[in-house]
């Protein structure tokens, strides 16, 4: 057999059916109702989203705290000590960690990090009785950007990852997400309609996340030819960039997670590094740093009145257009990000995934909006930089723009990082993200045909051209919430169940034979005869 008739057949053999073809038709669905009708299609999933955040914002600011909670308990807590499998890791601790953060939003937090800031400065979140564009406005503005994209908006990916990740490789659960109801279905039966189901709207949510990413990269590039060298594109040179972008990402996936993924992901964080502190030596650093460390105090001395904050007096819709759409957005990312998360902390304890989780990603974070966020708001605030006026009229696209052009001596060069460093941040998102899906329609195969990863890639693709054409991304945003809901429901019952799991394993079940889970000895915590994992850190 030719060596392309035999991909082929390895890429027919590897397909469960049930979930790819659903997954696939639903994507494709989504795509040709929007295509036929957009206003239509627009109005149904918009009204589904508004009925949502009407009746359970609430819900979902009290979950993602929880999962903040319970990670937090896993990194100092006792259930540290589990964990995920039995072998060594197959990846050195930078290179886990930059894959965790290039999978995740973190393309997102190098979009917003010029622009989120400006936004809460020129309209000051209803929380505080600030006058907007004022010296008070400014670490309110920063404090607000770093709560909105460190601690919590990690917490569900990383639930996801810990609750997929264990009960593969503890459990021999599937590869797949439903491996999260392996507490309530057992290992077994994961593969039932139940799990089907839950797999099925996996797909579906990760296509649509993705692809509204890669739609905000696109009209960055778009908006930014237009403000910065007067190129304006038509339909046709906005699907040359998408393309483009898929291809890069494409190229990437197929060369695998060792030579592709973990290689780019280690130049996304020395790039992010570099960018960073050249923006605080070129820019007002004194400034930086003074605002930073005032804009982060209050972000720890107000964290959990700002994660509960709803704007009821207001019906809402402040939270609900900023936080609880950002809560929901990683939610309907969290079934990839889980998944490959999952997939490269083979070998690692429960409290090196959690704190790597929600503890380094957020190490990097916090100093990024401090600093790229800080500079701009301080900018505008001097004089320095008119940032608003343009982001007023071409939209929050230009800011990167705009703040980098501003600085001296080094602007247009570090533009150039800037546009470099989104455009490598998404392509290990979709790189990621694309896997994930792969593997979620191989039945849990970890290292999926190309045929596979291909298909599925091009799909992104050509979800986003279609959409950004149609002007359907708003609607993608609004299906991002709907998706995202259900997860909520998913990641808590990945939580739970890991709660009852590790209660099971460390409270005294273990006695009878005094073998830890993976069959080697444990040890008693010297106390109540409690029997808790090996700690090989």
């Amino acid at each position: 057999m030719s060596t392309s008739g035999g991909a082929v057949s390895e890429f027919l053999d590897e397909i469960e059916p049930t979930i790819f073809g659903a997954g696939a038709a639903i994507t494709l669905l989504f795509v040709v109702a929007f295509a036929v009708s957009p206003d239509a299609a627009y109005n149904v999933v918009d009204g589904i989203r508004v009925w949502i955040l009407a009746h359970f914002n609430w819900f979902f600011l009290f979950v993602m705290l929880g999962f903040v909670l319970f990670l937090g308990f896993l990194i100092f807590g006792p259930w540290g000590r589990l964990r995920m499998g039995d072998e060594d890791p197959e990846y050195s601790y930078f290179s886990y960690f930059a894959m965790m953060y290039s999978a995740g939003l973190a393309a997102g937090i190098v979009f917003w990090g010029p622009a989120e800031a400006l936004f809460h400065y020129s309209t000051v979140p209803p929380i505080y009785d600030v006058s907007a564009e004022s010296a008070a406005a400014m670490p309110v503005a920063v404090q607000y950007s770093i709560f909105h994209w460190s601690l919590t908006q990690w917490s569900c990916f990383t639930v996801m990852g810990i609750g997929i990740g264990y009960f593969v490789y503890n459990y021999d659960a599937p590869l797949r997400v439903s491996a999260v109801l392996t507490p309530v279905l057992g290992a077994d039966n994961v593969n039932g309609p139940v799990g089907k189901i839950v797999d099925i709207l996996a797909v579906f949510a990760t296509l649509g996340g993705v692809a509204t990413s890669l739609g905000f990269i696109g009209s960055q590039f778009i908006t930014g030819l237009d403000f910065q060298w007067g190129v304006q594109l038509g339909d046709i040179g906005t699907i040359l960039v998408i393309t483009g972008m898929t291809v890069i990402f494409t190229i990437s996936l197929v060369l695998g997670v060792d030579k592709g993924i973990r290689r780019l992901s280690n130049f996304n964080m020395a790039l992010f590094l570099l960018l960073m502190v050249a923006t605080l030596i070129f820019g007002p650093t004194v400034r930086i740093l003074e605002l930073g460390t005032q804009a982060t105090g209050r972000f720890v001395g107000e964290f959990f009145q700002t994660s509960l904050y709803t704007d009821f007096t207001n019906g809402g819709d402040w939270a609900n257009a900023w936080t609880v759409f950002y809560w929901l957005w990683p939610l309907a990312w969290s079934p990839f990000a889980g998944l490959f998360i999952a997939r490269i902390s083979r070998g690692r304890s429960v409290r090196e995934v959690a704190f790597a989780g929600i503890g380094a990603t957020s190490m990097a974070t916090i100093p990024w909006f401090a600093i790229v966020g800080g500079s701009a708001v301080i900018m505008q605030h001097t004089g320095a930089a008119n940032l608003l006026g343009p982001v007023t009229e071409y939209g929050e696209s230009v800011s990167g723009y705009v703040l980098f052009g501003a600085l001296p001596l080094v602007g247009t060069v570090l533009l150039f990082a800037f546009l470099l460093l989104v455009t490598t941040f998404f392509v290990t998102s979709a790189d990621s993200s694309t896997l994930a899906v792969s593997m979620m329609t191989t039945g849990g195969k970890e290292h999926p045909s190309s045929i596979n990863r291909v298909f599925w890639g091009v799909l992104q693709g050509l979800v986003a051209s279609i959409l950004m054409v149609v002007g359907g991304v708003n609607a993608l945003q609004s299906a991002a919430i709907i998706t995202g809901a259900p997860f909520a429901v998913v990641c808590l019952v990945a939580m739970l169940g890991l709660i009852r799991t590790f209660q099971k394993e460390t409270g005294g079940v273990l006695l009878q034979d005094r073998t830890n889970i993976f069959g080697k000895p444990s040890k008693s915590d010297g106390s109540s005869g409690r029997v808790v994992a090996q700690d090989d850190d």
